[in-house]
């Protein structure tokens, strides 16, 4: 966006301890913490990002994969109860040739989907189409996620 102050350092790291609510955090686990992405393909669009800085999943301790798996489970929980999508997508991008955004700091996305959904507009018409604000999201996956967690913990 034209006009926006670019971020010092790791927009990533700078999140591992930050106002949850201000930066759209849903969790913090002991290897990752969940948070809306602030550009989302659909409304609901959930990064997991890993408390250290890494590129590569095949660099994650054992304990930091168990819990992705934990957190990645509890996302899809998340987003099927608060949104009914008809789909999701899961996954990540190594490396910026593969398309990664922040290629030095791993991060998981997940978001819903819908049969005839608008996603095509980011790549062909560089817009995107979000009936919800991140606000509205965050209100309506905070407790989902929250409850949740404590059900699986």
């Amino acid at each position: 966006m034209t006009g926006e102050k670019k971020e010092e350092g790791c927009v990533f790291c700078n999140r591992v301890q930050c106002d949850d609510q201000e930066n759209f955090v849903l969790h913090r686990g002991q290897f990752w913490y969940m948070l809306l992405n602030l550009y989302p393909y659909n409304s609901g669009h959930i990064l997991l990002v890993l408390n250290r800085h890494q590129p590569l999943l095949g660099q994650c301790t054992p304990d930091e994969l168990a819990e992705m798996g934990q957190l990645l489970s509890v996302m899809e929980a998340a987003l099927t109860e608060s949104f009914q999508p008809d789909g999701i997508n899961c996954g990540y991008n190594g490396g910026s040739s593969a398309g990664a955004g922040i290629p030095e700091h791993l991060h998981m996305h997940m978001l819903p989907r819908w049969n005839g959904d608008t996603n095509f507009m980011s790549t062909i018409g560089e817009t995107r189409v979000m009936p919800q604000t991140l606000d509205q999201a965050y209100v309506r996956l905070l407790p989902i996620v929250s409850k949740l967690v404590a059900e699986r913990s």
